[in-house]
């Protein structure tokens, strides 16, 4: 076989496997700014002079605040029920197992729009469940706040349960094993040895399901409404004003750009939790 061509003045090899990264380069290039340049045009059109205001109104603080206190409700919620989803994934086999991930993992392929439409027609006045509740408690849970932390819930799930599934699968059981084997019960097995070892995996999971449900959109939409100061969050913020209504463009910009760093910043704290991360 011969040997790789080398170049006269470095040394290094040339010819195919050197070429190779310059033909991936543009697409990747391309692939970049397609991301990137759409937040640079944020950052040049925000009106810079009245940013602070338009943040500080009472209609922007209102869906800021709304937003995160819903985000975090969803959140923990997400916690209590996808650990144990989790849990039962990991520990599962066969046909089983395939099935129940496809089901946990359906609100990430289906459009949020179809989610909000489902938690209608499952909770609205007339719905499955929805009726029931209305006629026998006199609750009605679409459009309210409730609602909109039950939108979030159904599309930042999987993400918790993903990551969380992910992490155990990777610990494995022996660890538990040798626990129970020296005589410790089931649950001090799960909160002192299963839960602390899946602690980065679960908490990367947990990140993730806050900044989805922080931009949740189009299930709040159509289940919550856009009330404010009751369902409208910062996305629907965002909308309203391209609509006319609510906060001024300018308004909407500046929060879009909160959205932007929260993002960011969310997703740098995700991965510093990163299972196996060592630096």
């Amino acid at each position: 076989m011969d040997a790789p061509h080398r170049s006269a003045r470095t040394g290094e090899p040339s010819g195919p496997g050197r070429s190779a990264p310059l033909l991936l380069a543009v697409p990747a290039a391309l692939g970049l700014a397609l991301v990137v340049l759409p937040v640079v045009a944020l950052v040049l059109r925000a009106q810079w002079s009245t940013f602070l205001v338009d943040v500080t109104s009472p209609t922007a603080l209102s869906a800021l605040g709304l937003s995160l206190a819903t985000a975090l409700a969803a959140t923990g919620v997400c916690v209590v029920l996808g650990v144990p989803l989790a849990l039962l994934l990991a520990r599962l086999r066969g046909w089983a197992a395939d099935l129940l991930r496809a089901l946990v993992t359906l609100p990430l392929v289906l459009p949020p729009v179809v989610g909000g439409l489902a938690l209608l027609q499952l909770l609205g006045r007339r719905g499955v469940l929805g009726g029931a509740l209305d006629a026998w408690f006199g609750v009605s849970i679409p459009f309210t706040t409730a609602a909109v932390v039950l939108a979030q819930v159904f599309v930042a799930l999987p993400f918790l349960v993903l990551g969380t599934e992910g992490a155990l699968r990777t610990v494995g059981t022996r660890y538990d094993e040798v626990a129970a084997g020296l005589g410790a019960g089931r649950w001090t097995v799960l909160r002192r040895v299963t839960l602390p070892l899946v602690a980065p995996g679960l908490l990367s999971g947990a990140v993730l399901c806050f900044a989805r449900a922080l931009g949740e959109f189009g299930a709040t939409a159509l289940f919550a409404g856009n009330v404010p100061g009751v369902t409208q969050t910062m996305p629907l913020a965002v909308y309203a004003a391209f609509n006319g209504a609510g906060v001024t463009q300018g308004a909407a910009v500046a929060l879009a750009l909160v959205l932007v760093v929260a993002g960011v910043a969310v997703l740098l704290v995700a991965r510093a939790w990163r299972p196996g991360r060592t630096a």
